[in-house]
C-alpha cells in the first residue's frame, strides 16, 4: 500500500505542478476559457481522450462489463459512431471560434435558446462531475482503507475544485497529455498480465457464460440501443469537446486531433471492458461482487502480486485510473463554470467586466458548481444509471439543435427552443411519469421518448415558422 500511496502522491504533485506552471500564462478571458486558442493537435488528442474516458467508462462501463461481458461495448460503441461524424464537424466548430455551446445557440437561434442551453448543460455536467467524485472516493478508500469511500469523495472533490480553479483550460489540457500517456501505456501493459493471472484467454472464456462474448449477449435490441444512443448523441453535442475545438490553433489541428482521438478511444474503451471481464473471473466474490463499479481499481490493487515489477505496474494502473477520474472531473466541472461566466455573468450582468473580474468570477463558479456536484454524488447509488441520466439530458435537449445549426438551414429559433425545453423536461420528469404509463412504454429508458419528443418539436415547429435569416446562417456556412 505504501507503493500505491507514493504513486498517487507523485501524480497529485505532478498535476498541481502542471497547473501552477500554466497559471502565469492566464491573463485574459480567452486564456482561461479556451487556452488562448493555441492548442496543437497533439495536445488536443490527449485532452479530448482524457475528458471523454472517465468514470462513465471506468466505473459505469466496467460495472456493466463485470456483469454482462463484452456487450458493455454497446455503450462505448455509441461514442465511436459519434466520433466518425465529429470528423466532419471539427473544422466547422473551430471556424466558428466562440467560447461555449450557448454562444453557438444564440448566434444561430436566439437568447432563449442560449439560456435553456445553459440550464441543460448545468444539469448534465454537474451530474457527470458527481460520479467522478464517487470514482475517486472509491480509489482513495482502496488505497487507504481507514478512509471511507464517502470521505474519499470529499477529498477528491476538494482537490479537483482547487486544481480546476487555478489556471482554466490551459492547465486542464496540458495535464491531460500526461494523464493520457500514462493511462494508455499502463492499461495496454496490464491486460496481458491479468489474462495470464486468470489462466489464459481460454480459461477466461470457460469461466464465464457464452453470452458475455456475444454481440448482444443478454440484451434485447432496445436495451442495446438505450446504451448506444445516449453515448453517441452526447459525443456529438458535447460542449467540452467543442470548447477544445474552439481552443485549437487552427481548423487543421482540430481535424487531425479527431483522427487520433478515434484510435485512442476505441483502444482504451475496449481494454477497459476486457480488464473488467478478466477481473470478473479473478474476483467473483467478496467486496467487489457487491460493488462491481470498483472492479478496475480493485483488480489493480489485488491482481499484480508476485514481483516488484508487477507491483509497480499495479500501482501505475491505479494511478492512471485515478488520474483519468480527476481529468474528467476537471473537464466537466470547468465547462459549466464557463457557461455561468460567459453566458450569464458577462452576457447579462457585467458586459463591461474586466479580465480580472472575469477570472475571479470564473474561479468562484468552479467552487460553487464543485460543491453542487459533491452534494449530488452523496446521493448516488449507481454510476451507470447516473451516467445514462446525464447523457440523456444532453442527448435529447442539445445535440439535435447543435447538429441542426451546422447541417439543417431550415431549423428556426422557435423550433430550437421547443426542442431544448421538451428534451430537458421529458428526461428530468421521466421517472415520475413512468408509473402512469403503459408498461411497454414505462419500462423504457428515457432516451428514446425524450429524443423522439425533442426531434418532433424541432422539425414541426421549425417547418411551421419563418426560416432563419442569411445573417444567422452565415457563421455556419461551409
Amino acid at each position: 500500500m505504501n507503493l500505491y500511496a507514493i504513486v498517487l502522491g507523485i501524480i497529485v504533485v505532478t498535476l498541481l505542478s502542471v497547473s501552477l506552471a500554466r497559471l502565469g500564462k492566464v491573463k485574459t478571458k480567452a486564456d482561461y476559457l479556451v487556452a488562448g486558442r493555441s492548442l496543437p493537435a497533439f495536445v488536443l488528442v490527449f485532452t479530448l481522450l482524457s475528458s471523454w474516458i472517465g468514470s462513465g467508462s471506468l466505473l459505469g462501463g466496467a460495472e456493466n462489463a463485470y456483469k454482462h461481458g463484452f456487450t458493455a461495448l454497446w455503450q462505448g460503441g455509441g461514442g465511436w459512431a459519434g466520433l466518425l461524424l465529429i470528423y466532419f464537424i471539427a473544422p466547422r466548430a473551430r471556424k466558428f471560434a466562440q467560447f461555449t455551446i450557448p454562444d453557438l445557440l444564440e448566434s444561430r437561434y436566439n437568447q432563449t435558446a442560449r439560456v435553456l442551453g445553459v440550464i441543460a448543460i448545468l444539469f448534465t455536467y454537474t451530474a457527470i462531475t458527481s460520479y467522478q467524485f464517487i470514482g475517486g472516493g472509491d480509489i482513495v478508500h482502496l488505497i487507504f482503507p481507514s478512509i471511507t469511500a464517502v470521505q474519499g469523495q470529499y477529498i477528491l472533490a476538494g482537490f479537483v475544485i482547487v486544481f480546476t480553479a487555478i489556471a482554466g483550460m490551459g492547465s486542464v489540457a496540458y495535464m491531460d497529455v500526461v494523464i493520457g500517456l500514462l493511462a494508455t501505456f499502463t492499461m495496454i501493459a496490464a491486460l496481458p498480465v491479468l489474462v495470464h493471472q486468470a489462466g489464459g484467454w481460454s480459461s477466461v472464456r470457460a469461466a464465464l457464460p457464452a453470452t458475455h462474448f456475444q454481440v448482444f449477449g443478454g440484451l434485447s435490441r432496445f436495451n442495446a440501443l438505450e446504451l448506444f444512443l445516449p453515448t453517441c448523441l452526447l459525443m456529438l453535442g458535447n460542449q467540452s469537446m467543442y470548447q477544445k475545438f474552439f481552443s485549437a490553433k487552427s481548423e487543421k489541428d482540430a481535424t487531425r486531433a479527431v483522427g487520433g482521438w478515434i484510435v485512442g478511444t476505441v483502444i482504451l474503451e475496449t481494454i477497459i471492458v476486457a480488464i473488467a471481464v478478466v477481473g470478473s473471473v479473478l474476483y467473483r466474490t467478496g467486496e467487489v461482487h457487491d460493488r462491481p463499479r470498483e472492479i478496475l481499481a480493485y483488480t489493480a490493487v489485488h491482481g499484480f502480486g508476485g514481483s516488484k515489477a508487477l507491483a509497480i505496474l499495479g500501482a501505475l494502473l491505479v494511478g492512471a485510473i485515478f488520474a483519468k477520474v480527476v481529468s474528467t472531473a476537471n473537464n466537466y466541472l470547468f465547462s459549466p463554470a464557463t457557461n455561468l461566466v460567459n453566458d450569464v455573468f458577462v452576457r447579462y450582468i457585467r458586459r463591461d467586466a474586466s479580465n480580472k473580474q472575469v477570472l475571479l468570477v470564473s474561479r468562484l463558479m468552479v467552487v460553487a458548481l464543485g460543491l453542487w456536484a459533491l452534494y449530488q454524488s452523496l446521493g448516488t447509488t449507481s454510476v451507470l444509471k447516473k451516467s445514462l441520466y446525464a447523457y440523456t439530458i444532453y442527448s435529447a435537449a442539445l445535440t439535435p439543435v447543435i447538429l441542426a445549426a451546422f447541417f439543417w438551414k431550415r431549423a428556426t429559433a422557435k423550433g430550437a427552443v421547443a426542442s431544448i425545453a421538451a428534451g430537458t423536461v421529458v428526461t428530468v420528469a421521466w421517472d415520475s411519469l413512468t408509473p402512469h404509463l403503459p408498461p411497454a412504454i414505462g419500462a423504457r429508458d428515457a432516451i428514446l421518448p425524450a429524443l423522439l419528443v425533442s426531434l418532433i418539436c424541432l422539425f414541426a415547429v421549425s417547418l411551421a415558422t419563418e426560416p432563419p435569416s442569411e445573417q444567422q446562417l452565415a457563421p455556419f456556412a461551409e
